[in-house]
């Protein structure tokens, strides 16, 4: 009886931090292009560019990390069997390159109208991918230990609580798992860069996109992941070049970034 009542309480915490962390403002802002989500050449061109640079990192992550690396490089589904959370999957731009690799991809986002319209866009497809309308938080309540990789892209400089968002994705991570994080650092460049000249002046995402006092630096993502029992694998800086709409990877760290970490054994 006792361990119901902690159950019961400890749902009803996962709840209040939930609505606590789900920006409603945000979610209205990425409605303003539901219907451009899969244009290439539209407002989110640089989610479906980056792809190209993410998709082989985490892959190649993901495999370095298991024993059975060596037999995986040679299948043509490298990540075949692998089970990933997709945090914040939006309409499955990073979802479905990740499940055409051979993996189990859950996708979850707060946004029910987005959520439809990835799963209406898997349907052509037949991709072995689940989408959920829920919060990390409330996933992490029912799916403790459950994935082999955690994903999420782009997403937790939307977050306003970043500790018990990431603590709630690690809830969720098998021990020896990786989770992967692509951010905007929080710098004078970046909010100069991925504000001011991105929204305003060269119109690269809508306006109101981001928010500054969101934006965290790598450091602190690492202390947190570092305080969830993770070590730290590498730190890559991102760099977008708007002319030709492609990233490359880079030391300099100063607006875009990704962060590579492996959930160690209890």
């Amino acid at each position: 009886m006792l361990k119901g009542v902690l159950k019961k309480k400890w749902n009803q915490r996962l709840l209040a931090t939930t609505a606590k962390n789900i920006d409603n403002l945000e979610i209205e802002q990425f409605q303003k292009f539901t219907s451009e989500w899969w244009d290439e050449f539209g407002p989110l061109k640089p989610l479906h560019s980056m792809n190209k640079l993410r998709v082989p990192f985490f892959r190649d992550a993901i495999m370095n990390t298991r024993t059975d690396s060596l037999e995986r490089v040679k299948r043509p589904l490298p990540l075949a069997g692998i089970s990933i959370l997709d945090v914040g999957c939006g309409g499955g731009i990073l979802s479905e390159p990740l499940a055409r690799l051979g993996s189990n991809v859950t996708g979850i986002d707060a946004n029910p109208e987005i959520i439809n319209l990835a799963k209406k866009h898997n349907e052509e497809h037949f991709l072995n991918i689940t989408y959920q309308t829920t919060s990390v938080e409330e996933h992490a309540s029912e799916n403790a230990d459950k994935y082999d990789a955690i994903v999420a892209s782009e997403i937790i400089e939307h977050v306003s609580n970043k500790n018990e968002f990431l603590e709630a994705c690690l809830r969720c991570l098998k021990p020896k798992g990786s989770i992967f994080i692509t951010t905007i650092n929080r710098t004078r460049l970046s909010k100069f860069a991925g504000i001011f000249m991105a929204e305003n002046i060269l119109r690269l995402v809508p306006k109101g996109t981001h928010q500054y006092e969101k934006f965290i630096e790598p450091h602190k993502v690492q202390l947190i992941l570092e305080n969830g029992n993770c070590r730290t694998e590498v730190i890559h800086g991102m760099v977008y070049n708007f002319i030709t709409n492609t990233w490359h990877w880079s030391s300099d760290t100063s607006i875009n970034y990704a962060l590579h970490a492996v959930k160690l054994n209890v």
